[in-house]
Order: C-alpha cells, then structure tokens, then sequence
C-alpha cells in the first residue's frame, strides 16, 4: 500500500553562507530550488506564494527577515508583527525544506558599507513617499538571492512597485534566478491581504475594503474609454469621503510605473495598472489592478 509523503523536516538556518551552501548543494544535486522571501507574520497570500514554489519546484527555502533598511524613521519597524514560531508552524505542512532566517547583524555585519540603488520604477510613488525605501529592499533582495542562489525567486503581486524594482535589478545585475510575481490573495470582501491589516481598527477594517471596488470602478470607467486623469480624481475623492488620506491613485505603465496621461497618445504596448497607496487611521495601505491595454 501506498502511503502519501510526509512533509520533509523543516531546517532553520541563520548563517548565510551556510544557507547558500545547502542551496548549491541541491542544485549541483539537479534540484530546482524555489525561494519566497518574506517578513513574516505569515498568512494565505504567503500561502499562495509557497505553493506556487513548491508546485514548481524541487525544494523551498522561505526567509523570514524583518529589514530594517527598508523602513523610515518615522515607520513601523519597531512595532512590525514578528511571529516566528507560528510563521514555521505554518511553514512546516507546506513542504517547505528551508527557513532563512538570519539576524541583523548577519546581514549588515560590522563595516557594512555597500548599497544598491534602482532608479527607473523605483524614482515616483513608493519612492517619493518612502525616501530610501528601495535602496533598501533592493539590497536585502540582492543580499538573501545572494544567500539563497535559488532557480526561481516568488513574490507578491500586491507590491507590484516592489515586484517591478526587483525584476529590474535582477535583470540589470544579471542575477540568475528568475523572478516570478504571483496573484494577489484577497479576503471575502476584496481587501488585499497584508501583515499589516491586523492594525486596522474594527471600524477601519470595515471601511478598508472600499480601496478594492475602488480598483473595480476604476476598471469599469477604463473599460468605458474614460480618461485616465477624470478616472484618478473620481477614485480619490471617493476614498477621501469614506475618510482615506490618499497618498496616490494613479494608471501607470506597469513596467515603467510613469503615468498614462504622460506617455504618448499613438504610444503602443502599454501594459496599464492601477496602484495605489492610502492611509486609514495610523494604518497604509496598498493595492493595484491590471487594466487591459488600450
């Protein structure tokens, strides 16, 4: 008789040349390796991404990493969800054979002196709003890929700026491993899940699912032919009147994050998107949409 698998035992590592040593073990062993880096304070859209990784792959490295470079003075790292025993009991049914998760000091050690900096899609948006927030995702994600040489990295397609900075640095560094972006996972009322939503209030937790029909009427209204600026202020003033302070709702390319209504009328090719960035109490927000070229 035949009996299902078990799931492998789950290794933890903080040590990133051991880390990176187990990944190239496997992959001069044939292995395709899968990695999904996170911060933890995991849920389904984490899910999600680790079982794309392990329908895909061989073996699944997942970090749980709370980057402090990434985060401004005035943001929340301090106070950011860490659930580490949880995050592994949720990783462990998964199939999951890896968890990096290394500290500070591991990863910035003494004498850390070495940046990356992406312009391009990383200059507007998240950019102008979070002053060197994409130096440092960009150098932690080169640091854990660096780490963890895996065959396919997965990420989220609910930060889609993020998604699109990674891809073009992995791109211009020539990194090997391919980046795949992934569906964003939604609760029954639209609201993308996020580590964050656990700050939202009751009240604002109700409110908060009004940014995902949003992204639907902004959809419709595109589909209709309307102009991406009218379809802007529309979104904005109706976030603004449910008591949202909207940081930016725009359509841009979705490669090049510049706006529509700045590109050429007769321009071709345009993949268009929604994104957007709203804060509701002490708590932001961000959400997008693929909208059909035009």
């Amino acid at each position: 008789m035949n009996h299902p698998q078990s799931p492998p035992p789950l290794v933890i590592e903080t040590d990133p040349l051991a880390m990176r040593a187990r990944v190239a073990e496997a992959v001069r062993g044939g292995l395709r390796v899968g990695f999904v880096p996170t911060m933890g304070a995991l849920h389904a859209g984490h899910d999600s991404l680790v079982s794309r990784a392990t329908g895909e792959c061989d073996a699944v490295a997942v970090s749980i990493f709370v980057n402090p470079t990434q985060f401004g003075p005035r943001e929340d790292y301090s106070r950011y969800p860490r659930t580490f025993e949880a995050d592994c009991g949720r990783l462990r049914p998964l199939g999951v054979r890896w968890v990096f998760a290394p500290s500070v000091e591991a990863m910035y050690p003494a004498g850390d002196a070495t940046r990356v900096h992406v312009a391009g899609p990383a200059d507007r948006w998240e950019g102008a709003f979070r002053p060197g927030h994409f130096d440092g995702v960009a150098t932690v994600v080169a640091k854990l890929l660096s780490a963890v040489p895996a065959t396919k990295a997965y990420l989220g397609e609910k930060d889609w700026q993020q998604a699109a900075v990674i891809r073009r640095m992995a791109a211009d560094l020539l990194l090997p491993t391919e980046i795949v972006v992934c569906p964003t996972v939604r609760e029954a009322d639209g609201l993308a899940m996020s580590s964050r939503n656990i700050y939202l209030s009751e009240s604002e937790r109700g409110r908060a699912a009004a940014i995902a029909r949003s992204l639907d009427r902004g959809s419709e209204l595109w589909d209709r032919g309307v102009e991406a600026e009218t379809i802007e202020r529309s979104a904005r003033e109706s976030l603004g009147s449910v008591g949202f302070e909207v940081d930016y709702w725009s359509i841009v390319c979705e490669d090049s994050l510049v706006p529509v209504a700045e590109l050429p009328a007769a321009g071709g090719g345009v993949r268009p998107r929604i994104i957007t960035a709203c804060r509701l109490g002490s708590t932001r927000l961000i959400d997008n949409r693929g909208l059909p070229p035009r």
